[in-house]
């Protein structure tokens, strides 16, 4: 039942949250984001400590199809997508705390509804309920990109809806030709994994595409990522966040979950295919990311190119697993990275009344508390030793490079090149923001309130400790 809370929690809460007035809307939006949280540090403890080497919940669900309510933790990736899950909303809420949000009852409820359905997409180990949580997940992200953001943000989420719909339209087909393949007519994960693996290599390729797809747009990878520049740009902050740090690992999950064990013989004929797509998109993204004038434009790009190397590795086949179990813990470390980087242009844009970077500049000499907040997140995304950034990349570039593929280091070289220019952008970036002459637009500038310190303080606590100590991570990694 302990897993199952982990949905049914903020799921009802949402609900209950909807039917409060705003005034007590933000309140309970914090203590439902703190008892999640708690929930998820509890399933930690119970799996980390080997109270259960397995946590389990299943019943009867639509029997007449084969299809179970079963939720599982049965290794460490979908922990920590709990625990970022967990995590993350809790920082989201207490930022903006204190700041005022129209129809706060709203506008939580449906953030709350969003984490009970990327929860269950963590959890679910039966492919007809994974599509439904899926589709839950998406719901709430939609009404909220559309009633609160900037004014073009009607069409961006049209757009956003269009290719996930297409997506998940894709997704949905491909499970049921193999559910019809399967023996005994089960959604079940055990039964899809053995009948994709008897599937002929020919069809097989087919429906890697049909999968892939529908999980590359969410990522998102190239060249389906053209929604998600604007989509961070036109969105709220909070929803930019919720985007950013934990939706797009929905895509990176589902890779590991149900196409690499279901569809080996296609994923093995086009891996090469999607291990360039994905170095491009590393390239790419890192090129237009320097020339963007717009600050979420720019994060927006980081984050591609971030995702670009974890689905490269997902694809680069080695005996030790190794940059997959890298990618892995880069999930959740670019998680709380890109939590961080959000919440701090979130204050910037709060403050400033603009995200474009040309009117920002000198803000370390009247908010240090601030840029120190912006530095040490900065150098975290760009992944310097000691920071939790680190460890995850160090493994996937010794993945990569050792991957079985005849165009391994080409791949590396072209990889790191992302890594070199990452530095140039976002150095750039913090130049651009906290240095310099101090710009008129900047000087009503103040610095970190007491709500906002405590939330990034501990985002650079867990920048730090799992910087300096990978080990509670590593521990969990096991693929």
């Amino acid at each position: 039942m302990l897993i199952l809370l982990l949905i049914l929690f903020p799921l009802l809460g949402g609900i209950l949250i909807w039917l409060l007035s705003d005034k007590l809307a933000s309140i309970a939006a914090l203590f439902v984001s703190i008892v999640v949280m708690v929930l998820s540090l509890v399933v930690y403890n119970q799996y980390h400590h080997g109270l259960h080497e397995e946590l389990i919940y299943q019943q009867p669900w639509i029997s007449q199809l084969g299809a179970t309510f079963s939720i599982e933790i049965s290794n460490g990736l979908p922990l920590l997508m709990v625990m970022l899950t967990g995590f993350v909303f809790p920082l989201i809420i207490g930022a903006w705390y204190n700041k005022p949000i129209e129809k706060a009852s709203r506008f939580y409820g449906l953030m709350f509804m969003a984490q009970a359905g990327l929860m269950g997409v963590f959890l679910a180990k039966d492919a007809l309920l994974f599509y439904v949580f899926w589709e839950v997940a998406l719901i709430p992200v939609y009404f909220l990109s559309s009633m609160y953001g900037g004014a073009r943000r009607i069409p961006v989420t049209f757009k956003f809806f269009v290719y996930t719909f297409l997506g998940s339209l894709l997704m949905l087909v491909a499970f049921l030709y193999i559910y019809q393949q399967t023996p005994i007519h089960s959604f079940s994960w055990d039964s899809l994994v053995s009948t994709g693996k008897s599937i002929s290599p020919a069809n097989q390729q087919w429906l890697f595409w049909m999968l892939f797809i529908a999980f590359a747009i969410k990522m998102p990878v190239f060249p389906f990522h053209t929604w998600q520049p604007d989509a961070y740009e036109q969105s709220a902050t909070p929803v930019t966040i919720v985007l950013s740090a934990i939706m797009v690992k929905m895509g990176l999950f589902a890779v590991v979950r149900w196409l690499l064990p279901v569809l080996p013989d296609g994923v093995k004929y086009w891996m090469d295919v999607v291990m360039w797509l994905s170095v491009a998109g590393i390239v790419y993204a890192s090129c237009m990311a320097m020339v963007q004038t717009n600050i979420k434009r720019l994060i927006a790009y980081s984050s591609i190119a971030h995702i670009g190397l974890m689905a490269a590795c997902l694809f680069a086949p080695n005996a030790d697993y190794l940059s997959v179990q890298g990618a892995a813990v880069q999930m959740f470390n670019h998680g709380i990275n890109i939590a961080g980087m959000s919440i701090i242009v979130g204050i910037l844009e709060h403050r400033l009344g603009t995200q474009q970077l040309d009117e920002m500049g000198g803000i370390a000499k009247i908010a240090p508390y601030f840029t120190v907040g912006l530095v040490l997140i900065s150098l975290a995304n760009i992944a310097l030793p000691l920071t939790n950034g680190f460890i995850g990349e160090f493994m996937m570039f010794n993945g990569l490079f050792n991957a079985d593929s005849k165009y391994r280091v080409w791949l590396t070289v072209l990889a790191g090149l992302g890594v070199i220019l990452s530095a140039v952008y976002t150095l750039t970036m913090v130049q651009k923001v906290a240095y310099g002459p101090l710009k008129t637009t900047s000087m009503g500038f103040t610095d970190l309130e007491l709500n906002e310190k405590i939330v990034v303080i501990l985002i650079l606590l867990v920048i730090l400790i799992l910087g300096f100590y990978p080990k509670y991570l590593l521990e969990l990694v096991n693929i």
